[in-house]
């Protein structure tokens, strides 16, 4: 159905918008301060170093390592109206629309994020070919392990996120150390969340069967809208309204983040240490294997 069909005469006029999630790269990276151009640069400091006093001092040299992020990918929208003044008296109509196409961009933001953040981490439980079973009896321990690897590289206490799909986050709505009803917000942050000091986050542009733990210096990202402009259509008696967007990240530490593979098990798959059975009065209790 055209937009100049949309007569609220005849229609009760409110639009059913498409579900989209929001996006949550920005809240957990490392944005530069300027963007300027289809190329930005981040500048590493080198390690420092402590020198013994004997009575003289040596000066040293600050070195940075410049780390390039190029917006290397480029999406664009075009939609045709039949008239671009009339649907912007439709307000409704025109928000809508440029609500969907953001949305969509979102989306796909996300999901280029999380892939360039998994990729090329050295900081990993499990493999592609070799998941981790996961079921409520380990899902937050597998979650904490996360946090202790980064601990181990001296990753800083602060900034740390961990990102889960709806799916995991069930499995840990369902560990008493986990509250039971999590309160996702738009941004993604699961309200109140932190497992061994990691906010959790939640989204579902993960991977596939991956979860990522990471520190925000793990990672560069931003975007620009390039263009957006109207104008009319010679192949047809119409509107024109396009954008085109670039954005790109950028792996700035693959020693800032940690990546589990992992596969949901069943209940066979509990680990034994955690096993629930019944007695003979069939109240639950806990047995260790072999007990």
């Amino acid at each position: 159905m055209a937009v100049d069909n949309f007569k609220p005469t005849l229609w009760e006029g409110a639009l059913l918008h498409n579900f989209h999630s929001v996006s949550i790269a920005d809240v957990m990276c490392t944005k530069p301060s300027n963007v300027n151009g289809k190329t930005v640069t981040f500048n590493r400091v080198a390690a420092g170093s402590l020198k013994d006093y004997s009575g003289t001092v040596d000066w040293a040299e600050i070195e940075t390592t410049p780390v390039e992020m190029t917006f290397d990918k480029k999406k664009y929208f075009a939609f045709a109206l039949d008239d671009v003044d009339k649907v912007q008296l439709k307000a409704d109509v025109m928000t809508a629309t440029t609500q969907e196409h953001s949305a969509v961009l979102a989306e796909q933001y996300d999901k280029d994020f999380f892939v360039a953040l998994t990729t090329g981490t050295k900081l990993k439980i499990g493999a592609a070919g070799s998941k981790k079973k996961v079921t409520p009896a380990n899902a937050y321990d597998y979650i904490v392990d996360l946090g202790t690897m980064l601990s181990e590289k001296k990753v800083p206490k602060t900034d740390r996120y961990v990102t889960v799909n709806a799916a995991y986050l069930g499995l840990l709505s369902k560990d008493k150390r986990f509250t039971a009803n999590p309160t996702v917000l738009a941004n993604g942050v699961v309200e109140g969340q932190k497992i061994n000091g990691m906010q959790v986050m939640c989204s579902e542009e993960l991977p596939a069967n991956q979860i990522v733990a990471h520190h925000k210096s793990a990672i560069g990202s931003a975007k620009q809208l390039d263009e957006i402009e109207a104008m009319r259509l010679q192949s047809k008696f119409a509107d024109g309204i396009r954008g085109l967007c670039m954005y790109g990240q950028k792996l700035l530490r693959d020693d800032a983040s940690a990546v589990l593979y992992y596969e949901i098990g069943t209940a066979a798959d509990v680990d034994p240490v955690n096993v629930i059975v019944k007695n003979t009065t069939d109240n639950p209790v806990h047995t260790k294997a072999g007990a």
